[in-house]
């Protein structure tokens, strides 16, 4: 590593990564810092591997908007990472839903969201005592593993600086323009200096904050599991939500060649919030909790609405740190969380919920350097 850059980008999960390239369109010398021992291999493998288009967003209005504004833009660019060859089914309970299958169906309509009617051969998967509608939408997965090479070939060509098994550990302000980041790599401090960093390190933004005596951002955090499962037939060229009230969803999940499945009630396995006065740091807490899987009841709900998906097969499941915006759960909205000059000039915060949420990302950038 070269002891200075133009720009410094803490963490390489597909946010990360995204950054540093888009970054080499104003500046030069870039690092991006990883701390585990290769790119893409948390939140950002670890997640449905959903391409949203508007679907899952029907209380927010400007998360479905936004996601259908980014959704062809995110498939024409990582085309060779979007997996295409599967229907994808969403279903409105008759109760406990927080929203009607007749307003679910104006609401995508009205912002242009393709919908209509499943056909017989899906509705009839579903138990019509507890689900009211059935609708065929257009959405897509990735293949975190294909979409983690197509951005490291981009950081290849853009010569982008790229460090692995590099922790950052505290930011501090060097002089009126520039920022000082202390590294561990190979047991070794490093310090260098940085005109911007860019803090997108998800679960460990307040790591960063609280080592560097930076207010800590309100943040929740949910220790997670995604079930893993080998659906029946009649189910394997399917992706199936359930919304939006008892909420479950399985996806085709890209990397494994399997499908996942998710419950609103059961996914959750612990939940704590980042707080000044007992931070805990969402690494080690996730090394600490100890995993019991909960898809015997994850399946026995599901199987209410869509019962054949109790034929489903156990592999495994898939454990993560799910980092979210409290004030978003009240709709379920999405933001992003961009702060620029957050505790020190030139230090700025990136959290994004969803994939494709980049190009608002990338927008803030372009305001900030354009």
């Amino acid at each position: 590593m070269k002891d200075k850059y133009d720009a410094v980008i803490i963490g390489g999960g597909f946010f990360g990564l995204y950054i540093a390239n888009y970054l080499s369109k104003f500046f030069i010398k870039i690092l991006v810092c990883e701390q585990n021992d290769d790119f893409m291999q948390r939140a950002s493998y670890s997640n449905q591997a959903r391409v949203h288009n508007g679907y899952h967003y029907p209380r927010s209005i400007l998360t479905a908007l936004r996601s259908r504004l980014n959704f062809p833009r995110f498939i024409k660019e990582f085309e060779p990472s979007i997996v295409k060859d599967f229907d994808k089914i969403y279903a409105v309970p008759r109760l406990l839903s927080k929203v009607t299958a007749s307003q679910f169906e104006i609401f995508m309509r009205r912002i242009g969201a393709p919908i209509r009617r499943a056909p017989k051969k899906y509705e009839n998967l579903f138990n019509k005592d507890l689900v009211k509608d059935v609708f065929l939408t257009r959405e897509y997965a990735f293949d975190a593993n294909i979409l983690k090479n197509i951005m490291v070939d981009k950081l290849n060509r853009s010569a982008v600086d790229k460090q692995v098994l590099t922790k950052a550990v505290n930011v501090k302000q060097y002089n009126s323009d520039k920022i000082q980041v202390t590294l561990i790599k190979d047991n070794q401090e490093i310090k260098i200096i940085a005109g911007q960093v860019f803090n997108c390190t998800y679960s460990q933004i307040n790591y960063i904050n609280n080592n560097s005596n930076i207010g800590l951002i309100p943040l929740k955090h949910e220790f997670t599991e995604m079930a893993v499962i080998d659906v029946p037939d009649e189910l394997k060229k399917l992706g199936i939500t359930l919304m939006c009230g008892p909420f479950f969803s399985t996806m085709p999940f890209p990397p494994l060649k399997l499908h996942t499945l998710s419950h609103v009630r059961y996914t959750p396995q612990f939940t704590w919030y980042d707080e000044a006065e007992n931070y805990i740091n969402a690494n080690d807490m996730f090394d600490k909790i100890s995993r019991k899987t909960r898809l015997a009841y994850m399946i026995h709900d599901a199987q209410r609405y869509l019962p054949s998906i109790g034929k489903s097969k156990y592999i495994g499941s898939i454990w993560e740190v799910k980092t979210v915006l409290p004030l978003s759960e009240v709709d379920d909205s999405r933001p992003i969380l961009f702060r620029k000059n957050a505790g020190l000039r030139n230090f700025h915060t990136i959290m994004g919920g969803k994939i494709d949420n980049i190009y608002d990302v990338a927008y803030e950038i372009d305001l900030m350097f354009k």
